[in-house]
């Protein structure tokens, strides 16, 4: 059975507190959630209606009994979600100030399982088969992760639509500034290249969307989507097309998540043989209706929600 979107890549456990504009020093609630990027991206397009499966680890506890749970209710395939012993389960905790301001605090020590993924224990013939296969910039910060992603994009050599979610995280690098070559290996073995202005600029040297986009375009990926902020977000593929879409009005209560959306719905849009810019615009919509919702993965949008919000030109 090929399916239509395997991730691999981040899992855990997001605590949001349930009081927003509120520090974590006096929050006194908080939801439990299933979080982490590669995950979600598979939940957003589960919800649209695709057949997903994810490739990560969890700790042998609770949490990750937990997450097994929570990938199942939302149609996720977790055969291949295993866990580690003697290393917890991540948990993130965020603050929420609306309408731009979401710290993160991550709770991956000693090690993330999810960075104990193994070559050896791939589905290489899984992988080569999908229609669409994610991976993500942290499954390259550390080993085994690192070899894994690598050997799991060679043997699928471009095959269906291969994503590299740049995915740039600092703190999980313990050399940041080695992270370059390792993109550039990855970038070789992707069709579709998805990032924000930092992340492209770590993958290429270069900030300015366009020239970033002809960098990526350039460094071997037939399609490059660069997401702007405010400005929107800019895609370009290797034919010559481009799409350039502001993005849709929304009172924003949680931006965490919405990138994930836009990955889930991006997905959906390519299976669909979508063009560029219906595909951004609906990307874009997907990842507004999260932003304006306190949860990530439970708050994914569905195919309604997502054609309303374009059809009204905002989030209702």
């Amino acid at each position: 059975m090929a399916y239509d979107l395997i991730t691999m890549g981040r899992i855990g456990v997001d605590l949001y507190p349930l009081q927003t504009g509120v520090p974590l020093p006096q929050v006194t609630s908080f939801g439990k959630f299933l979080g982490g990027s590669a995950s979600n991206v598979a939940v957003a397009a589960a919800r649209l209606g695709r057949q997903a499966a994810v490739i990560t680890r969890t700790g042998d506890d609770p949490f990750g009994a937990y997450l097994h749970e929570a990938l199942k209710g939302f149609g996720v395939d977790d055969r291949w979600v295993s866990p580690v012993p003697g290393l917890p389960t991540p948990v993130t905790f965020c603050e929420v100030f609306p309408p731009d301001d979401f710290p993160l605090y991550f709770y991956r020590q000693p090690k993330a399982p999810d960075l104990e993924i193994d070559a050896h224990e791939l589905d290489l013939d899984a992988i080569r088969d999908a229609r669409v296969f994610w991976v993500t910039g942290t499954g390259l910060s550390e080993e085994p992760s690192r070899t894994a992603t690598l050997a799991a994009l060679a043997h699928r050599a471009k095959a269906g639509t291969t994503v590299f979610d740049l995915d740039w995280r600092p703190m999980f690098w313990t050399d940041p500034g080695a992270a370059r070559p390792f993109y550039a290996e990855a970038l070789r073995h992707t069709t579709v290249a998805v990032g924000n202005l930092d992340e492209v600029e770590v993958a290429t040297g270069v900030r300015e969307p366009h020239a970033a986009a002809r960098a990526l375009l350039d460094a071997g990926v037939e399609l490059a989507v660069v997401k702007q902020g405010p400005k929107g977000v800019l895609a370009v593929n290797s034919a010559g097309e481009s799409a350039e879409v502001p993005p849709l009005p929304v009172n924003v209560l949680n931006g965490l998540g919405a990138g994930d959306a836009f990955g889930g719905c991006l997905v959906h849009g390519l299976l669909a043989g979508w063009d560029l810019e219906k595909t951004m615009r609906h990307a874009n919509a997907a990842g507004a209706i999260v932003a304006s919702r306190l949860e990530c993965s439970s708050a994914m949008p569905t195919p309604d929600e997502i054609e309303a919000a374009v059809t009204a030109g905002a989030v209702q």
